[in-house]
């Protein structure tokens, strides 16, 4: 039996249209086309195959020397950020999951990018402190969602001017409308922190930002100008 993912099943647009953007649009091929082929056979999450030809597309026109990615997972967006860039390019990518981060290594040394990649193991909450500001030109946060406002404030700090940051599945399947009542106990924390989080990032004036309906939504900022964001970060207590 598969495994469900409610999200992975419920797209943002029309089904016929999904279907039609990861069958029609070019194939990876080689080991990346192979672990994709396994996620996507075994229903482990990775970026769906719209967004893979979007990067393959933005990725060669930015030209990212460094790149920073939250949600390392089986690896497989890590390798594919590293083709579409240069030979020159390398990431940095943060996971906590002892599983993952074994598969991500396996597919790292598959993919021949070992040498490209800087594996963080522990809590990205943890590293994002200890990493240099302004520091990276692209920045992939595809982690826990209920996270992605306490993450924001060090990416953009991270971030050079003119740099962008990507930040994955922020409509929730199309229910980040949804009024809090409707959204099911489970998910209402993770809903209340996205609402809260697009709700400031939607319309400052620092940067510049834009939802694609790609996958469960694609949010792109670029970084216009500096701005201390640390009032979104909690609040530490003494041990």
């Amino acid at each position: 039996m598969k495994k469900r993912n409610e999200m992975m099943d419920r797209p943002v647009i029309d089904n016929d249209v999904r279907e039609y953007l990861r069958t029609a649009q070019k194939q990876l091929d080689g080991e990346i086309g192979n672990i994709e082929k396994w996620a996507n056979d075994k229903r482990v999450p990775i970026i769906p195959h719209e967004t893979v030809t979007f990067f393959n597309w933005l990725l060669p026109l930015l030209q990212p020397k460094e790149i920073l990615e939250i949600g390392t997972a089986i690896g497989f967006s890590a390798g594919l950020m590293i083709q579409a860039s240069s030979p020159e390019c390398h990431v940095t990518t943060i996971e906590r999951n002892p599983d993952m981060i074994e598969k991500a290594k396996v597919n790292f040394k598959k993919m021949n990018i070992e040498s490209n990649v800087t594996l963080l193991e522990g809590q990205a909450s943890d590293w994002l402190e200890k990493l240099k500001e302004e520091s990276v030109d692209f920045i992939f946060m595809d982690s826990a969602k209920a996270k992605y406002y306490d993450f924001f404030p060090h990416c953009y700090r991270l971030l050079k001017q003119g740099g962008v940051l990507a930040i994955d599945d922020v409509l929730q399947g199309g229910t980040i409308l949804d009024d809090d009542e409707d959204v099911p106990r489970r998910r209402r924390k993770i809903h209340k922190k996205l609402n809260a989080f697009l709700d400031i990032v939607m319309d400052h004036p620092a940067f510049d930002s834009s939802v694609v309906p790609l996958g469960d939504g694609l949010l792109l900022i670029t970084k216009r100008e500096s701005f201390d964001f640390s009032f979104m970060l909690p609040e530490k207590t003494d041990q």
